[in-house]
């Protein structure tokens, strides 16, 4: 069946003449209008074509990172607590155009398990080191997500340091081991001789994990990065992250849990999404009964727990100044 219609495909909006095929690029139309007004530079998409043939529902903002009255801020809880995304836009955050989920947590002392950078300062430090043996570790590395000062965006594999004011970033994700469960950057670079890390010269920064995409192409680092070792063909919600060659930052929602309606994403799937749509690097961050996206305080995806939205210690959000 041929369609015609405008829709968004690879960073551009066109009209576009379609056969329907179960190896379809995925479709995006625009839900602007849903939240209109919207400033120049900021536009929402859903769709609703499946994924490897199942019911799917995401949704994704593009910010336009080149436009300087739209800011970037990482957010974490100013009471140690965790809130809910809505708790965030009404209360803490000033109502800002959008918010979303990002680090991983513990449930049992609200810690982010991941980074945090906000105003150029570490609010939040990665997990430095998982175990492996009875007595060694491996020193991770996790992927985050950050924006300089001069509103570029990057997607590193990240090692922090408690004592450093800084993260470092790595070329490849460490493979360094060794005895001590908290290593110092110094620890990590013992264990990989010629290995270079670099500091992450980075304003705003949220961390998950694994890597999805890599110069433009799926590079899916869960092994690597000691997450979801034995999970790459789970499907779940997924809330990711990415940005184009053109500096627009790409934030999606992938609805799931919902059979027949919304079963999620893969991590290969949610990789294939961003691809998709241009982006040059990207990540996964916490996902399931956390994943929200709110645009002007109004949900997208329908959260896949019954009791509503998951309270969380960290966010990413975006404002227009």
């Amino acid at each position: 069946m041929l369609l015609q219609t405008a829709y968004k495909l690879t960073g551009t909006l066109v009209s576009i003449s379609i056969w329907c095929s179960a190896f379809a690029q995925t479709q995006w139309q625009s839900m602007d209008h849903l939240f209109a007004p919207l400033p120049a530079g900021f536009h929402v998409f859903k769709t609703t074509d499946t994924l490897g043939g199942r019911p799917n529902i995401a949704w994704y903002a593009e910010v336009d990172l080149n436009q300087h009255h739209l800011t970037c801020a990482a957010n974490t809880t100013p009471d140690g607590k965790r809130h809910t995304p809505s708790a965030y836009y009404d209360s803490i955050l000033a109502q800002p155009l959008l918010v979303v989920n990002g680090t991983f947590f513990s449930f049992a002392d609200n810690r982010n398990l991941n980074i945090v950078v906000d105003a150029g300062k570490i609010k939040a430090y990665n997990v430095t080191a998982v175990p492996t043996t009875p007595n060694g570790y491996h020193y991770v590395t996790r992927s985050a997500i950050g924006i300089d000062r001069r509103g570029r965006a990057d997607v590193a594999w990240v090692f922090t340091d408690s004592t450093k004011p800084y993260a470092y970033q790595f070329s490849a994700p460490s493979v360094a081991k060794g005895p001590s469960s908290k290593p110092a950057i110094k620890d990590v670079l013992a264990q990989m001789p010629g290995t270079k890390a670099r500091r992450w010269s980075v304003k705003t920064a949220i961390g998950g994990g694994p890597m999805l995409v890599q110069a433009g192409k799926i590079n899916i680092t869960n092994q690597q990065e000691h997450m979801f070792v034995t999970g790459l063909r789970d499907k779940h919600p997924r809330t990711i992250m990415g940005y184009t060659a053109q500096n627009n930052l790409i934030v999606m929602a992938i609805e799931g849990r919902h059979p027949g309606t919304a079963e999620g994403a893969t991590l290969a799937q949610a990789a294939q999404l961003l691809v998709e749509l241009g982006c040059v690097e990207g990540l996964n961050l916490d996902g399931g009964g956390s994943s929200c996206m709110l645009i002007k305080g109004k949900p997208t995806i329908t959260v896949s727990d019954k009791e509503g939205q998951r309270p969380v210690p960290a966010v990413f959000s975006v404002r227009s100044k």
